[in-house]
């Protein structure tokens, strides 16, 4: 891959941010609306006026995550329909630019942005709720890079479906990891779950990663868990990379690409 090519496709679905504060602000306002909700409402749980601590913690946090998910895969998924909104895809198709390239830009641009949200919820959570996700230390870090592959896996899954079924898709860029959400104990624990839907819980990476934050959160750092959201994160990255190519011959052959966006 080259990296001229992939620093150039960053800044391109980067810069359209410089002059736009609309989209700054749809950026930032949704998850900071989201934690003051679930950060009042654990305040109110946790019976303290201004201090978030003890078992109802974790739903803060568990917010806090679900978002560094939900924020890669919409920054993925977004920059790809920022080309089609724009009639660009075409031109981007017949460039040089590689499908991997282009894969590795919007994901450097879905982990960005996920990381500028993680530090803004954090400084925040911190300051209202005095409560600090750093508290995990290192343990953290493995939470964070199976959301951010999740997120990824997630965001090439619904650019997969768009190429396929065009514009009346397009609905599902926001709408596919919530259909994960019930599942993956994001705010429970997965014995919560009916007995029946466990087994498929247990294949969403994303529940053990919110598994091990409630662990870690009481001082039990379940590296197992961790071990299992790295397997399946790389089965799903494989998986919805070779459905995407699948798809995308498909819409080579019958010309979808050029309709893409005129719908």
């Amino acid at each position: 891959m080259n990296k001229e090519r992939i620093l150039g496709l960053f800044l391109r679905y980067t810069y359209i941010y410089r002059r736009s504060w609309i989209r700054i602000l749809e950026f930032i306002f949704w998850p900071v609306m989201d934690l003051l909700v679930w950060g009042y409402l654990t305040l109110y749980l946790s019976g303290s006026s201004n201090n978030l601590s003890g078992p109802f913690q974790f739903l803060i946090g568990a917010m806090i995550l679900w978002d560094v998910l939900y924020r890669t895969q919409l920054g993925i998924t977004v920059s790809f329909l920022e080309d089609v909104w724009s009639k660009n895809l075409i031109n981007l198709f017949v460039s040089p630019i590689t499908i991997e390239e282009f894969f590795a830009a919007t994901i450097l641009v879905g982990v960005i942005k996920s990381l500028i949200i993680l530090g803004l919820l954090g400084a925040i959570a911190a300051f209202l709720y005095h409560f600090n996700l750093m508290q995990l230390g290192s343990y953290i870090l493995p939470l964070l890079g199976n959301l951010f592959l999740m997120g990824s896996a997630c965001g090439i899954l619904t650019i997969s479906l768009l190429i396929r079924w065009g514009q009346a898709a397009e609905s599902l860029a926001w709408a596919i990891p919530i259909l994960f959400q019930p599942f993956a104990a994001v705010f429970y624990p997965l014995e919560v779950l009916p007995s029946s839907i466990r087994p498929f819980s247990f294949l969403i990476p994303a529940t053990h990663v919110f598994e091990g934050l409630r662990s870690g959160l009481q001082g039990n750092y379940d590296y197992n868990h961790l071990l299992w959201a790295t397997f399946l994160n790389l089965c799903y990255l494989t998986l919805s990379y070779l459905l995407f190519k699948f798809f995308f011959s498909i819409a080579k052959e019958k010309g979808l690409l050029v309709k893409l966006g005129t719908q």
